[in-house]
């Protein structure tokens, strides 16, 4: 589940504005009016790399039991509940007021996590400081209006929203490893697909395009259990364009991969990393899924031992986003390779789920730093602050300083590559963003 957040305070501080600002989209009614907001309005978002679930709600206020302010009231305390955390707002204009203290005594009460945000500090003289007396430290200063402070207000949210992430991973550990098998047509898919089961569940012959959907099946492996799918052949888009079976085929095969925590590319080792292979393999790490190849057939390759130096120089270079991505040499004839599949299967899940401190990554960061510093631009050296991780599946990593996009891209492979050798990250592409505002890990 995404971290779910609420919105609370008095009438008229923001919080709808900010609700629609951090929604990408107009939902709720803003106007000058207080009490404009009466229910409790949800939405998906992303903030930064996080997936977070808003909820806006209507003031807190003190009124009699069957009043429309209590029964507003009720709405918020019910969305304070539902929360993970709540972004607790005033409005920096006006300072502290009654119904501030109100609305902190209430959230006091919950025991809910709090983070205190000071909204409408576009204005150069505010009372912002005086949110020190509500008890819940220094106020994230923003102006929801005009989307300033809104890097900061996400860096304050990262703790809670990588606990969120945390607990989802803890609970999708327990689930089966979602494993897809795919790659063109007539490379042995489905007869790897049988071997692994070890039993003729799938169809197979040498026509092309024998399945034509995603077959699914439960499979015990060194002590994990596996969902395993059979898919499809892969041909070119034109070549299928039209074929509406065909379509439907592709259609099926792409939501396995979507669905899939890992996916085996098994290519031909006849004929390897022809271009329709790096297409699948590229496709498949945009989507984020972590890879391993399996080189089928190798019981028709002559010359083995140089094939396979070859054939991982070729992956590497064809396809540097996937370097260092398990090759298994296999043969679904002759079961030759199949106990070295499984485990590149775990490992490279190992890989796809890794979290790293931040204290270690920003080790890793400071000694990158100082063997490669990044470039001046326009003569001004780039700074890097310090370096989070936000989320796994796929390992994701936040870079923070300034001129970060102007980064060129052979340094952000040098930080990816590194990345991925120093924390053994192979078989899983990394996503590296790149954000700029100011340290909270630095000395006050």
């Amino acid at each position: 589940m995404p971290l779910t957040i609420a919105i609370v305070g008095r009438a008229n501080v923001g919080k709808s504005t900010l609700f629609n600002k951090l929604a990408g989209r107009k939902l709720a009614l803003v106007h000058d009016t207080p009490g404009v907001t009466r229910d409790r309005r949800e939405a998906e978002a992303m903030l930064g790399p996080y997936s977070v679930r808003l909820i806006d709600t209507a003031g807190i206020e003190s009124g009699t039991k069957e009043s429309l302010a209590a029964r507003m009231t009720a709405q918020s305390m019910t969305a304070i509940a539902d929360a993970d955390l709540c972004l607790f707002m005033i409005d920096a204009r006006e300072g502290v007021v009654t119904g501030d203290e109100i609305v902190a005594e209430a959230l006091r009460r919950t025991g809910k996590p709090v983070v205190l945000v000071a909204n409408k500090c576009e204005a150069r003289q505010t009372q912002a400081d005086e949110a020190w007396r509500l008890g819940y430290g220094e106020p994230i200063t923003i102006s929801a209006e005009h989307r300033t402070g809104f890097v900061e207000l996400i860096e304050a949210l990262a703790p809670f929203a990588d606990k969120a992430e945390q607990a989802e991973e803890v609970e999708e550990s327990n689930k089966p490893l979602r494993l897809a098998i795919v790659g063109r047509p007539n490379v042995g898919k489905s007869s790897l697909f049988n071997r692994l089961l070890g039993a003729e569940r799938a169809l197979t012959g040498p026509e092309a395009g024998i399945t034509r959907d995603a077959i699914a099946a439960r499979w015990q492996a060194e002590g994990r259990e596996i969902l395993l799918h059979d898919t499809a052949g892969l041909r070119k888009h034109a070549r299928a364009a039209g074929h509406t079976l065909e379509e439907m085929s592709v259609g099926s095969t792409l939501d396995a991969i979507r669905f899939a925590d890992c996916v085996v590319v098994v290519i031909d080792a006849t004929a390897a990393f022809e271009k329709q292979d790096l297409s699948i393999a590229d496709m498949i790490a945009r989507e984020g899924r972590a890879v391993v190849f399996a080189a089928n057939k190798w019981d028709l390759v002559e010359h083995r031992g140089s094939a396979v130096g070859k054939l991982r120089e070729r992956l590497d270079n064809s396809l540097p986003q996937l370097a260092g991505a398990p090759l298994v040499a296999t043969s679904a004839l002759t079961g030759e390779g199949f106990e070295r599949l499984v485990p590149a299967v775990l490992a490279a899940d190992r890989a796809w789920n890794t979290r790293v401190s931040t204290a270690t990554l920003n080790r890793f960061l400071e000694e990158a730093l100082s063997r490669h510093s990044p470039p001046a631009i326009h003569g001004r050296r780039v700074r890097i602050r310090y370096m989070t991780q936000p989320k796994s599946r796929p390992p994701t990593f936040a870079l923070f300083g300034n001129q970060l996009k102007a980064l060129p891209d052979a340094y952000l492979r040098y930080l990816t590559n590194g990345l991925r050798e120093t924390f053994h990250l192979e078989g899983a592409p990394l996503r590296l963003l790149l954000r700029t505002g100011k340290n909270p890990y630095a000395e006050k």
